[in-house]
């Protein structure tokens, strides 16, 4: 077999099937759920065409989630996997969907136990998408079937009917790499992902954007405002503990193109900064500026304002800037 997978045969399962198979302990999606995905490691389960209507399936490890009574299925592809897409309708275009799907007759109506790659065919249409998949299959790439699409008359463009649905996942406590949609939540607050750019840390309610330099998150601006106001840098902030009470330190600056006008009522971020790093009590310190010294007003909402004077220019600086955390 090319498709293995562990726990799941009712007979055993073989040495080898438990030396290929990923094991131990995966990035949890919900108290009892692991987080199903594609083990990173070269280009594992990447797609090619073959023929006109063949596509193949390279080697690679996944983790396929069930049920929550089923849990989590470790499988490995060991060969590359041929699939077949079927013709296209002669009157509208479809999407398929290619799977890693594991089939379980304890649990489903197949009365197998198997994993297999396989093709999910979607409804033509003329607003074409993919198929929804049931429990245990794990979507991998996405095809665009052309009305009319056969060996035939030319198949499939490869080249342009693609869609990459890998979602990646790894050990818990590991850093998730880039994958999936980028909207979808974190488990739990302190979970990090890669998003392909950079490191972002889940805080419970969102992903917030980590500065790989020293654990800095960088601040969203509101418009009208620009980083590195005089030669500042980006703003951002980070939490540390001064003689065992938290703070919050800040750096970087801000401008804006009109002297003595800052937009929108001084309000410079785009959006309140996570509960974990607003002051219990509203924190107003000075800060630099262009032509005077001023105050700035962090917030209990989270919002960060500037309370400016007539002779202000048109950059502030919150280099240096702390707030205690505790009351």
């Amino acid at each position: 077999m090319t498709v293995r997978t562990a726990w799941l045969l009712p007979q055993g399962q073989t040495r080898e099937d438990t030396r290929l198979a990923p094991l131990g302990t995966m990035a949890p999606a919900d108290a009892l759920g692991s987080r199903p995905g594609v083990i990173a490691g070269g280009d594992p389960l990447a797609a090619t065409g073959v023929g006109a209507m063949q596509l193949q399936i390279s080697t690679g490890r996944a983790v396929v989630q069930g049920t929550a009574a089923q849990g989590a299925y470790p499988v490995a592809v060991t060969a590359p996997e041929t699939v077949a897409v079927a013709d296209g309708d002669a009157q509208y275009a479809r999407v398929d969907t290619v799977a890693l799907r594991v089939l379980d007759g304890l649990y489903d109506t197949s009365e197998q136990t198997a994993a297999m790659v396989e093709i999910v065919q979607g409804a033509p249409s003329a607003t074409p998408s993919a198929p929804p998949l049931s429990a245990a299959a794990l979507p991998l790439w996405d095809i665009a079937v052309p009305a009319g699409a056969s060996a035939g008359v030319g198949g499939i463009d490869w080249s342009r009917a693609l869609t990459d649905r890998r979602a990646y996942t790894a050990a818990y406590g590991g850093i998730l790499p880039r994958g999936g949609a980028s909207t979808d939540p974190g488990a739990y607050p302190g979970q990090y992902r890669d998003n392909g750019t950079g490191l972002e840390r889940w805080d419970g309610d969102a992903w917030q954007q980590i500065d790989p330099r020293i654990g800095w998150t960088a601040a969203g601006l509101a418009g009208g405002y620009s980083n590195n106001g005089n030669g500042q840098g980006t703003v951002r902030y980070r939490r540390i503990v001064i003689a065992g009470v938290p703070h919050v330190q800040w750096r970087g600056g801000v401008s804006w193109s009109t002297s003595g006008s800052p937009p929108g009522g001084g309000f410079i971020l785009a959006s309140p900064v996570p509960s974990a790093y607003r002051p219990a009590r509203l924190a107003s310190i000075a800060v630099a500026a262009g032509g005077v010294p001023i105050k700035a007003d962090f917030q209990v909402s989270g919002q960060l304002q500037l309370i400016t004077t007539p002779g202000v220019t048109t950059w502030v600086s919150v280099t240096g800037v702390q707030y205690p955390l505790d009351t």
